[in-house]
C-alpha cells in the first residue's frame, strides 16, 4: 500500500476529501497539527515555535536562533520516522512537502480551487467577502513561504511537486477521492525495495539534521546508503575548521558511514554564514528611543553572538512582546508614549517568564527600586560596558529559558 501526501489550498475540501479517502483506503491520518505538537515537544522548542515553519512571517529574531531551521529538522524527523513505520498513511497539510521525492511510494497529491471557489466555501464557514479574501491570501503567502523552504520552489502549486493536481472547483467530491483511490493500485507508486532504502535515507538524514541543528548549524542535508552529504549554502570564512565541525557531528549519528562537505550555489553570495550560539541570548528585543545609540549598541552586542531586535517606543515593545516571545527586554525609562515602567509593569504580567533589565540614564533610587519591585532582573546606568551588558544578558537569558523549562513542565 502506498502512502498518500495530500497537500492543498485553504478552502479546498480538503477535511472532506481526507476523511473520505482515509475511510475508503483504511489509512491513518497524519496531520501537520500532529507533527508539529511531537516536534515541538521532542525539540524543546515548542509546538508555537514549530507552527512558525509553516508562516510566511518569521520571527525578527530567527537569524539568531535558527528556530525555522530547527522546526524543519525536527519535523523531517518525525515524519520520516513514521513512514519507517508504515506505509499505510495519509499526509495531509504542509508537511506533506517535506519527504523527498526519491520516495517513491508516496501518491503525491494536491487539492486546488479557483479563487471564487474558495470564496464561496470560505462564506459558507462563516466569513464575510473581505475577511475571505484576507484569510486566503495569508494562507496562500503561508504555503508560498513552505514550498521555498520544503522544496526551493516558490510555486506551491507546481504541477512538477506533484503525481496529479485536483482541481476541486469542477471536481465532484466523491470522484476527486475515487480518483485517488484508483491510482492507489499503480505500480509506480508501490513500495519496493528502493523505496524502502530511500525512505531509511530519508530518515537518517532527518537524524544528522537534527543533531547538527541542536549545535546551531544550518546546512543542506542528504543520504545514501549511510554516505551522508552536507552542502553549505552560505559564505564562511573559515571553511575548513567549519567542515571539520560538521562532520563529526554527523558522524556521531549512528547509522553514518561517511560524511561529504561540499559547498552550493548559496556558498558564492555575499550572505554569511552563521552559527547560532545558544548558550548566548539569541531572543532580546532593546528599547529605547535614541535611535544612534541603540543600532550602535545593537551592532555591538550582536558582534558578541547576541540577537537583538530594536523598536523605538513603548507601545511598539509590548506589541512585539506579544507576538515576538522575546526572552530578554532592554528597557530604557525615558520612553514616548507608554513611559519604561509602564511597559516594565505590563510587559511582566503578559510575560511573568520574560527577564528585564533596564539601561537607563534617569533612573534614581525610587525608580530603581520601583523596577526591582515590578521584577525586573537587573537595572543598569546608561552608558553600560557592552561586556558587562553582554554578560548580564546572558545571565538573563539562562534564566528566562529556566522559567519557560519550569513553566512548561509545571514545576
Amino acid at each position: 500500500m502506498p502512502v498518500v501526501s495530500l497537500f492543498h489550498g485553504a478552502f479546498c475540501q480538503e477535511k472532506a476529501v481526507a476523511d473520505a479517502l482515509a475511510a475508503a483506503a483504511n489509512l491513518t491520518v497524519v496531520t501537520d497539527d500532529a507533527c508539529i505538537r511531537q516536534a515541538g515537544e521532542r525539540s524543546g522548542l515548542g509546538p508555537a515555535a514549530v507552527a512558525r515553519a509553516f508562516a510566511a512571517k518569521v520571527s525578527v529574531f530567527d537569524r539568531f536562533t535558527h528556530e525555522t531551521n530547527q522546526a524543519l529538522a525536527w519535523l523531517r524527523l518525525v515524519l520520516a520516522e513514521r513512514l519507517a513505520e508504515n506505509d499505510a498513511l495519509l499526509l495531509v497539510g504542509g508537511c506533506a512537502l517535506l519527504p523527498p521525492r526519491a520516495i517513491g511510494h508516496i501518491l503525491r497529491a494536491c487539492l486546488i480551487a479557483d479563487a471564487p471557489a474558495r470564496r464561496r466555501l470560505a462564506a459558507e464557514a462563516g466569513h464575510d467577502a473581505q475577511s475571505a479574501r484576507k484569510l486566503l491570501a495569508a494562507a496562500d503567502a503561508d504555503r508560498v513561504a513552505l514550498a521555498a523552504r520544503a522544496t526551493g520552489s516558490a510555486d506551491p502549486w507546481d504541477p512538477m511537486l506533484f503525481d496529479m493536481v485536483l482541481p476541486m472547483d469542477k471536481l465532484p467530491l466523491a470522484a476527486a477521492v475515487d480518483c485517488l483511490v484508483g491510482h492507489l493500485g499503480d505500480a509506480a507508486v508501490q513500495p519496493t525495495e528502493a523505496t524502502r532504502a530511500a525512505a531509511a535515507d530519508f530518515l537518517l538524514a532527518a537524524k544528522v539534521q537534527t543533531a547538527l541543528a541542536a549545535k546551531g548549524h544550518d546546512v543542506r542535508v542528504a543520504a545514501h546508503d549511510g554516505l551522508v552529504s552536507l552542502t553549505i549554502e552560505r559564505k564562511v570564512l573559515l571553511l575548513s575548521s567549519l567542515e571539520r565541525e560538521l562532520r563529526a557531528i554527523a558522524a556521531a549519528v549512528p547509522g553514518v558511514a561517511d560524511v561529504l562537505v561540499k559547498v552550493g550555489k548559496g556558498f558564492y553570495q555575499s550572505d554569511i554564514y552563521r552559527r547560532a550560539d545558544f548558550d548566548m541570548p539569541s531572543r532580546v528585543l532593546l528599547v529605547d528611543d535614541e535611535r544612534d545609540f541603540v543600532q550602535t549598541l545593537s551592532d555591538r552586542l550582536s558582534l558578541r553572538q547576541i540577537g537583538v531586535h530594536v523598536v523605538f517606543d513603548g507601545e511598539t515593545a509590548l506589541a512585539a512582546v506579544a507576538g515576538e516571545a522575546p526572552d530578554v527586554l532592554v528597557l530604557d525609562l525615558r520612553l514616548p508614549g507608554i513611559n519604561g515602567l509602564e511597559a516594565l509593569r505590563r510587559a511582566k504580567a503578559a510575560r511573568p517568564d520574560l527577564e528585564v533589565v533596564v539601561l537607563s540614564g534617569a533612573a534614581g533610587p525610587a525608580e530603581r527600586q520601583a523596577c526591582l519591585a515590578l521584577g525586573a532582573f537587573a537595572v543598569l546606568d546608561k552608558p553600560a560596558d557592552v561586556d558587562a551588558l553582554a554578560e548580564v544578558l546572558r545571565q538573563a537569558g539562562k534564566k528566562a529559558r529556566a522559567n519557560q523549562s519550569a513553566a512548561a513542565t509545571g514545576a
